[in-house]
């Protein structure tokens, strides 16, 4: 990174609110949460420069597209004008929103940007939710046909690669959901913080956790989620003036250190078949990451104090286990199984519950990822805060890891 891009913070929707029961549509969360990002910062709508969207399906859930528009209609006399614009890259659209709004800042073409990720989830019926976010993420008529719960389905298929490769106990599997479902209670924001769980809920058992499809179970899975997530990011020269508008040092503002950034065939059996004489199962995962680490000019892991990960199911965080390099391949049951991965182990994954136990709003989930490691650097994450945090890494892909994106936040200090 040659030029430093700044997050100056923003703010998250509560995750456990169903916005078509509390008569809010899109619109009136997207605004919502502008506003109460520009509070949280203490910015105006007139310091704004540019404006980027994350967001999967709308059409589909809400036959809603053109959200750029939004911005504008959020604050007609500040916004009227302000270029904006929607990306979509599955569940990565968050993180590829603001990958652009980042290569606008380097580049000097404006100073300060928004970045909304957004998603409603919960105004339609399960089997149709996940229609609506299976098909559109995969090759569409080709992938899962006749499949009831694709992406359930899907992510069997790793833990069966998995247990192919190197063998696999399911029982870490569960541990993980359990892990995420525990740091859950401690965020005001997330879904399941007053859900309650029988302690077989975390076992391979029928009766308590029964199979989605084929080896992924109940509590394997993230949650369908409505939610909303803003940050707003600064080039060095606006971040230094926040910082003096807001009595800051800039060292004290944390900023992007590292990116990585890859895309792979769209089918799930492309990936698996390229990857069979590899020594990881998604090398293309292992590349962003490695991306991310090297231009934050970091030696690896042993330089991460927490990782936020994309959970969309247990076996998908087994996989961010090893291929980030807390382990060797096939051995992500080992840091599992000494609590390395625990709110108070010696690399956290997921204090804010991840998508398992925070929720996933789709669009959003790039985005708030970021959003948490702005506040683990900055010591704002309340009772999920980890102790003396120097830099997060976050790992967030689209569908069967088709889109990564891994990015390094940290602070100078």
């Amino acid at each position: 990174m040659t030029r430093k891009v700044y997050i100056l913070g923003g703010h998250q929707t509560d995750f456990s609110l169903n916005w078509s029961r509390n008569s809010l549509d899109i619109f009136d969360v997207f605004k919502d949460t502008v506003h109460k990002g520009l509070q949280e910062v203490n910015l105006e709508p007139k310091d704004i420069d540019v404006a980027h969207v994350g967001n999967f399906t709308a059409e589909l859930f809400c036959n809603q597209g053109h959200l750029g528009g939004f911005f504008a209609s959020s604050d007609p006399e500040f916004f009227k004008g302000i270029p904006a614009s929607r990306h979509e890259a599955a569940c990565a659209s968050g993180s590829i929103a603001t990958l652009a709004a980042s290569a606008e800042l380097e580049l000097g073409r404006y100073g300060i940007a928004a970045v909304i990720g957004i998603e409603q989830m919960k105004n339609v019926p399960a089997v149709e939710a996940a229609n609506n976010i299976g098909g559109p993420a995969m090759w569409s008529g080709h992938e899962c046909q006749g499949i009831e719960y694709p992406w359930p389905h899907m992510f069997s298929l790793l833990t069966e690669e998995y247990d192919k490769r190197y063998g696999i106990d399911e029982n870490y599997l569960s541990r993980i959901s359990e892990i995420n479902i525990s740091n859950a209670k401690n965020n005001p924001n997330s879904q399941t913080r007053d859900w309650t769980y029988a302690q077989e809920a975390f076992t391979r058992s029928d009766e308590y956790n029964p199979i989605i499809e084929g080896r992924t179970r109940k509590t394997d899975c993230g949650q369908i989620t409505d939610g909303a997530s803003i940050i707003f990011l600064a080039n060095k020269k606006r971040a230094i003036k926040y910082a003096k508008d807001n009595n800051l040092s800039i060292d004290d503002i944390p900023y992007i250190k590292g990116w990585g950034h890859k895309t792979a065939p769209i089918t799930l059996e492309d990936k698996i078949e390229f990857s069979k004489d590899k020594e990881y199962i998604f090398p293309h995962v292992k590349s962003a990451i490695d991306d991310a680490f090297s231009r934050s000019s970091l030696s690896g892991i042993e330089s991460i104090s927490v990782i936020e990960t994309h959970d969309c199911f247990s076996s998908t965080e087994y996989m961010a286990i090893d291929h980030f390099g807390i382990t060797k391949p096939g051995e992500s049951w080992k840091a599992i199984e000494a609590g390395d991965i625990e709110i108070d182990g010696s690399i956290p994954i997921n204090p804010s519950g991840g998508l398992i136990g925070l929720g996933h709003p789709v669009g959003a989930t790039g985005v708030r990822m970021l959003l948490d490691a702005y506040k683990q650097c900055t010591n704002k994450a309340g009772n999920y805060q980890i102790e003396n945090v120097r830099n997060v890494a976050t790992l967030n892909i689209g569908g069967s890891a088709t889109t990564v994106v891994s990015f390094v936040i940290g602070n100078a200090n």
